[in-house]
């Protein structure tokens, strides 16, 4: 089923594939499979040949996670968006990386089949690796539909953000880690914020050492360079005591508002 979600920008999160192989020290997702997994699955693994899994309906369904955070696609998730009849914004594979290098095209291509069966929601995709967008756009296998938005991770101004003038294109400052010097100068034809059709913007949670907690500017910044570009911002909840004042929640054109 779609979980509810208390996640601001969206209704739902469906993971059809959980896991991931990046080592993000902020990452919560991590923690979760970690905490809920049964350990069905197999418990060890070989660090340099990293394994990938597949769960159909009838092998481990009763455990979320049943190799913990290893890559694994749950088959048997793949038509639960069919099942919610209302318009819905669904975060896909909230718990994975989609996109991430180890995952096969297979897998991708799947879940795409599976959006396209339930047409009445809006999809939001989301990366660290968005190299892969664009491979896959070269492949034909991207969708360029109204209704998929494909976005990007970057907590530093360094990380590189996926542009494609026939996608609905945004990026995610979350968790935002360092200021973004660019953002102050919207008409640098090189700022990649001003390329894509949304921003969110959200604080480092949790309790890790170390975390990070944003500045004031840094957020000015950010949303000067969405004021002068015309481009939808939204600042989550998160954020509140760093911005001061109402929060920006605004969604692209188009884009329905989450539901009640």
């Amino acid at each position: 089923m779609l979980n509810k979600t208390r996640i601001e920008w969206c209704d739902f999160t469906w993971n059809p594939a959980t896991g991931c192989f990046h080592k993000c020290s902020y990452c919560y997702a991590r923690k979760i499979a970690n905490r809920f997994s049964k350990n069905t699955g197999f418990a060890e693994f070989d660090r340099g040949k990293p394994d990938i899994h597949v769960v159909y309906e009838e092998e481990y369904c009763g455990d979320p996670y049943p190799w913990k955070f290893e890559p694994t696609l749950h088959r048997y998730r793949l038509d639960e968006p069919q099942k919610k009849k209302k318009p819905s914004k669904i975060f896909v594979c909230s718990m994975a990386d989609l996109f991430g290098v180890w995952v096969p095209d297979s897998w991708i291509e799947e879940v795409f089949r599976a959006c396209e069966a339930a047409p009445w929601h809006t999809y939001i995709f989301l990366t660290k690796n968005p190299r892969r967008y664009m491979e896959l756009a070269e492949k034909g296998v991207i969708r360029p539909a109204d209704n998929f938005w494909y976005g990007t991770t970057a907590t530093t101004p360094e990380t590189e953000f996926f542009w494609h003038d026939q996608l609905n294109i945004f990026v995610s400052i979350e968790p935002i880690l360092a200021a973004f010097p660019d953002a102050k100068q919207p008409d640098q034809p090189d700022n990649g914020i001003q390329k894509v059709k949304w921003v969110i913007v959200g604080a480092e949670t949790g309790n890790r050492k170390g975390k990070v907690v944003p500045e004031p500017g840094w957020i000015r910044d950010v949303v000067k360079a969405c004021r002068a570009t015309k481009i939808p911002v939204f600042l989550k909840n998160n954020l509140q005591n760093t911005w001061g004042e109402d929060l920006i929640q605004e969604w692209p054109e188009g884009m329905q508002t989450p539901q009640d």
